[in-house]
């Protein structure tokens, strides 16, 4: 009786893959992972530990010249810093954008703020806040 060749045809099945040429790109797809983790982490650590004051539009009521804004800020005790808001019309053109500046040691501030608009401002939105 004969044994049978565990050996594949030479040439019938293609190149055998090359072992080094895997070896390399999962090292650099670790490499690629590491390196966008941390930078993800970066970024996410600048946004939550740097940002040191916050708000939201609580209300807004709109006239045909301004917009008055209800806003709550959340700011570090000695921050100081301002908020961007805008105002569009109906059509979407914007009509009023301003900077509010919040000092003091307060942490909470509650305060409705006028946004003067060039015509009938539809909507009230926090642009951002920035310490500074």
């Amino acid at each position: 009786m004969s044994t049978a060749s565990t050996r594949l045809p030479e040439g019938r099945y293609g190149r055998p893959s090359d072992e080094r040429s895997d070896r390399r790109l999962k090292i650099a797809g670790i490499a690629l992972g590491a390196a966008l983790l941390a930078l993800v982490g970066y970024f996410a650590y600048h946004y939550v530990a740097q940002n040191e004051i916050s708000a939201q539009v609580i209300a807004f009521k709109a006239s045909d010249s301004a917009v008055e804004v209800h806003l709550e800020v959340h700011k570090d005790a000695g921050a100081d810093g301002y908020c961007t808001l805008r105002s569009q019309s109906e059509n979407g053109t914007e009509v009023g954008r301003a900077d509010f500046r919040f000092t003091g040691s307060a942490t909470s501030i509650d305060k409705v703020v006028t946004l003067r608009t060039t015509a009938r401002g539809t909507t009230a939105e926090l642009v951002g806040c920035h310490a500074g």
